[in-house]
């Protein structure tokens, strides 16, 4: 009997024999850190070894710079770029999940400040998207609208409504897509807001002013937060506060000093804040949240935590990665990694997968009680790499300033 192959929304199914089905479901990977905000997902594990001949399924050429990490709607990979010698020609690119060809690429003029740190590019924040528009949002603080075939739907150059927004060291906070918002957080020593902006029109429903001190850490987005509403989580380096995804109301203020770089997690009600260490917050109905723990032995660098059934992932500026409890923030373990690490590592079933920014892949495996963890497999790629890599699909997506690449097994 002939195979015969039906592609749906996210599945694929193959007929074989009669009687046999073979399902398989690929996650989307939607916006930095995930659709989630948690650099968790449920999808097959990539392979935890790589090279440039094995494991490789495809290496695609970019035509720019970019801190910022790909995501993956459906079998689609998008990923942002910029050039110029003042880095403000904005890139857009889409290609096949499956094979690694380019679909499209769109091309546009910055509007803001591009003028960046130069370790970084005016393509520091990563894009979003709600599964049908793409949400490209750049450290010049224009914020483009795409479907998913490339056209345009709308832009906005948010430098000309907040001129004096911008940080001459450059923006890197990631736009999150939550309530039916697209949020942006812009903070700086100028004109610091964050706003909820409509998806389909580029409207601002709501904005509120945020500390004018320069922060890069991204909003987290918590849908489902509570029955009733869905949250967004903004950090700032004084503060961190939680409000309503929809309308911007706040909902509670922590006050204490916040890491600017690396961005808060959240899991179970709880939220794990980098400061004085790690602190962990339980939402009340007061408006402080209730500090549940703190650990300053648990000290993020640049790469946000990672939290997953009851234990928290944190690597630190010198490139050890330690393993705590949810319950108390005591570690477990540790394991000393190779290199330096910006870009968040990513979790899938029992296996973390770090990329340092020289480019060394170290797959952490965890053991089924969580009791220690251990290197068991490594790759590299040809760095700089600042990115948090995605998965989907069994596949973990990778991007340095003159590559994407796609690291699957055959």
């Amino acid at each position: 009997m002939s195979r015969r192959t039906f592609i749906l929304p996210r599945i694929v199914i193959i007929l074989a024999a009669p009687g046999l089905v073979t399902l398989s479901a690929a996650a989307d990977w939607l916006q930095f850190r995930g659709s989630r905000s948690n650099s968790v997902t449920l999808d097959v594990q990539p392979p935890a070894k790589w090279s440039e001949t094995e494991n490789l399924a495809w290496k695609a050429k970019l035509p720019g710079r970019g801190p910022s990490s790909p995501i993956v709607i459906g079998e689609r990979v998008v990923v942002t770029c910029s050039s110029g010698i003042n880095q403000d020609r904005l890139h857009v690119l889409c290609f096949a999940a499956q094979s690694g060809q380019q679909l499209w690429e769109r091309q546009f003029w910055a509007t803001g400040r591009t003028l960046s740190h130069p370790s970084s590019a005016n393509a520091a924040p990563t894009p979003a998207s709600d599964g049908k528009l793409i949400f490209a949002f750049y450290s010049s603080n224009d914020l483009i609208c795409l479907d998913i075939e490339g056209n345009l739907k709308w832009l906005r150059g948010l430098a000309h409504d907040y001129p004096h927004a911008g940080n001459d060291v450059g923006m890197s906070s990631s736009p999150a897509v939550v309530g039916g918002l697209v949020v942006v957080q812009v903070e700086c020593q100028g004109e610091s807001f964050a706003a909820g902006i409509d998806p389909e029109t580029g409207e601002s429903r709501w904005r509120i002013n945020r500390p004018r001190e320069a922060s890069w850490a991204s909003p987290v987005a918590m849908p489902g937060a509570t029955p009733q509403q869905d949250v967004v989580l903004l950090q700032s380096p004084s503060q961190i506060t939680a409000h309503e995804a929809t309308t911007g109301k706040q909902l509670w203020v922590y006050k204490s000093p916040c890491d600017g770089i690396s961005s808060a997690a959240a899991a179970g009600g709880v939220v794990y804040v980098p400061s004085k260490g790690l602190t962990a917050l339980r939402s009340t109905s007061d408006p402080q949240p209730e500090v549940v723990w703190n650990a300053s032995a648990l000290l993020p660098g640049a790469a946000s935590p990672v939290v997953d059934r009851g234990r928290l992932l944190v690597i630190n500026r010198a490139g050890v990665l330690a393993c705590a409890s949810t319950v108390d923030g005591q570690i477990a373990w540790r394991v000393r990694l190779e290199g330096e690490f910006w870009g968040t590592p990513t979790l899938a079933g029992n296996r973390l997968y770090c990329i340092s920014q020289n480019g060394a892949g170290q797959v952490v495996e965890i053991s089924v009680d969580g009791s220690r963890g251990e290197i068991v497999g490594k790759g590299q790629l040809e760095g700089p790499i600042q990115c948090s890599p995605a998965i989907s699909g069994g596949a973990l997506y990778v991007r340095s300033d003159r590559h994407l690449w796609k690291i699957a097994a055959p």
